[in-house]
């Protein structure tokens, strides 16, 4: 097996002097009896497990719910370095919106040459459904994650887009909440932005981008596919959270050209839909029609924008990791400046010199599905057997197209706590953005996701993983 490069430590300096962020918690850290942590540490297990904060693993067998390990260690972020951070997540997210915009109508990037069109042609995420429909607002990515990493003092760089439907924001909110009541003392004494009133945001975000057939306060609901979902947990709490109806495809029917849902009182119209069926279950009538998740006709609503779908269906192609290889182009096209956040270094394999130079060196690199997330169909070359390595090699000179490769990075380490005390392991952080007429607003942090595993770089919560709060401190 190869070595893992060397990586940044975000709360020790290579001298053993504390970071600028850490130096206020470090300084109340120091104070703590270790046993009242280690009890802490065990509360907030509890607190998670009767909250219910859980997911499913698919192909689990047991097909059980497991609770996300939380550690109690925040991860913290200086207001200096979340400026620059945010004004770099700002034009991504608003280049994402404008290349959505343009491959639905004239594809201007593909006639300039900058895209191949055989990567929109070809690809599964296009929805022909929407060329030449522009969604209420013109927003077509109203909630996005941008998956970043840390490589140095001032590096960050974009792992990946999450432009479909990002999840995790519960875990955000829920982490800051443990932490709150397990120390409340410390916030008193550490200045941290405030991410609680996300949902109230996420509302007025959502009711901003409803139809112009719209009221005065327009009516919006989460669409879940409901209890067997993954993530049925993180919508019924926004959903609370928002003041929103959550339903069910069952729930709605499109009557007198409007989609409305079943209430006591009859059917209500409803203005906004925070969508989190994926676009192929949407509307049985134009996609899969098989799908019991959808309602027959919203897409003639849609179309007709008598409706807001948020995120509007055909945005999961931004999260293709071949278009993502594009992205820097992509940031430059539309908004005409060099991109503030740097892309991984990616090798399309569906180019023959790059499918040699990733084959020759697979024991060095991350090999990723191009439609893969969670972790899943990747090799992480260094941590790999030579017959893991010989086996991915067939499975990549038999659907190039299905693959990128990327160096190993060095993700940044922070603290968490163990018994033997504070101990490095990676991390990766998803920053969550709003988008409306009005805006681009994101949330000073994100999800910050940790590999638990020493020396492990897989942080995905089904591969092992587990979530702190992350902090991004006042000025």
């Amino acid at each position: 097996m190869s070595h893992l490069p060397s990586s940044f430590d975000e709360m020790i300096a290579a001298d053993g002097s504390i970071r600028e962020a850490y130096t206020g918690y470090r300084e109340w850290y120091d104070g703590q009896d270790q046993a009242v942590l280690r009890r802490k540490g065990k509360e907030a297990e509890g607190f998670f497990r009767k909250t219910g904060i859980t997911f499913n693993v698919y192909g689990d067998d047991a097909g059980e719910e497991r609770l996300i390990p939380f550690d109690m260690i925040p991860r913290i972020i200086t207001a200096r370095e979340w400026r620059k951070l945010s004004k770099g997540i700002e034009q991504r997210v608003r280049a994402l919106n404008a290349f959505l915009h343009d491959i639905y109508h004239r594809q201007e990037i593909v006639r300039a040459g900058r895209l191949p069109q055989r990567l929109i042609a070809e690809n599964a995420a296009f929805l022909p459904q929407m060329v030449g429909m522009v969604p209420p607002g013109g927003v077509y990515t109203h909630i996005v994650g941008i998956d970043l990493v840390r490589t140095g003092p001032d590096e960050f760089m974009v792992l990946e887009d999450n432009a479909r439907t990002p999840s995790g924001v519960s875990y955000m909110l829920e982490n800051r909440e443990t932490m709150m009541a397990m120390f409340p003392e410390l916030f008193s004494k550490v200045p941290v932005r405030p991410v609680q009133d996300y949902p109230r945001r996420l509302a007025k975000s959502l009711a901003a981008c409803a139809p112009s057939c719209a009221g005065e306060s327009p009516v919006v609901a989460v669409l879940t596919p409901g209890i067997y979902n993954s993530a049925y947990f993180e919508h019924s709490f926004l959903a609370d959270q928002m003041g929103a109806e959550l339903v069910e495809g069952s729930d709605l029917r499109v009557i007198d050209g409007r989609v409305a849902m079943r209430t006591t009182r009859g059917y209500t119209p409803i203005d906004v839909i925070y969508r989190r069926v994926d676009d192929e279950y949407l509307d049985p009538l134009t996609f899969n029609p098989e799908s019991a998740l959808g309602v027959p006709g919203i897409m003639d609503v849609y179309r007709a924008g008598r409706i807001t779908i948020a995120n509007a269906p055909g945005t999961g192609i931004a999260d293709d990791k071949a278009i993502y290889s594009f992205m820097p182009e992509i940031v430059e096209f539309y908004t005409g400046e060099k991109p503030l956040l740097a892309n991984v270094p990616t090798w399309r394999c569906s180019e023959p010199d790059s499918l040699a130079y990733v084959l020759d060196n697979l024991a060095e690199l991350v090999v990723k599905e191009v439609h893969g997330s969670g972790g899943y169909g990747m090799l992480i070359g260094p941590t790999s057997s030579k017959k893991e390595i010989a086996d991915f090699a067939l499975k990549l000179r038999a659907k190039p197209d299905n693959y990128i490769a990327q160096p190993t990075l060095a993700l940044s380490t922070v603290p968490i706590f163990t018994k033997a005390g504070l101990a490095p392991r990676h991390v990766d952080l998803r920053p969550f953005v709003l988008v409306s007429p009005q805006g681009i607003d994101i949330t000073p942090g994100g999800l910050t996701r940790v590999a638990l595993k020493k020396g492990s770089l897989v942080v995905n919560s089904s591969q092992g993983g587990g979530t702190k709060d992350s902090w991004v401190l006042e000025d």
